[in-house]
């Protein structure tokens, strides 16, 4: 009997993580494909929802109950350093019309495959941040 009230408040507690993972990523987002890098060819790659914030983009993979995000950009020290098209396997998971930045922040680099809509609000995002002298002056 024991054994079944744990197994039990275990599945709840997963049931739990689940609907509260499901809530989170209703909540709204840009669809995206990222994986950090370096990556073999056509490995890695993890679906999920970004969120841009003031201070760092966040992303939440759809296969993750993690309650937080799995990923963190900040805005500041985001740079793009590239873009393609996808290549070879990564056609299974993306169509021709995908296109996929290079993005390093200070600590990692990744690489982020976006549809054209996302791909214009993303650059925004980066592009529209405070200089980083405005920054430093409104912490002072």
């Amino acid at each position: 009997m024991t054994v079944l009230i744990i197994l039990v408040v275990l599945a709840t507690a997963f049931v739990a993580v689940l609907l509260y993972r499901l809530a989170v990523m209703r909540r709204g987002g840009t669809a995206a494909i990222l994986r950090a890098v370096p990556a073999a060819a056509g490995i890695g790659w993890r679906h999920g929802v970004i969120r841009y914030g003031e201070s760092s983009l966040v992303f939440f993979k759809l296969s993750s109950l993690r309650p937080g995000p799995d990923s963190r950009i900040e805005r500041q020290g985001v740079e793009v350093e590239g873009r393609r098209s996808p290549e070879g396997s990564e056609f299974d998971i993306m169509s021709d019309e995908i296109v996929i930045l290079s993005v390093r922040d200070r600590e990692r680099a990744y690489e982020i495959a976006l549809d054209v809509g996302a791909l214009t609000a993303f650059l925004s995002w980066v592009e529209s941040r405070p200089s980083g002298r405005w920054v430093r002056g409104r912490r002072a």
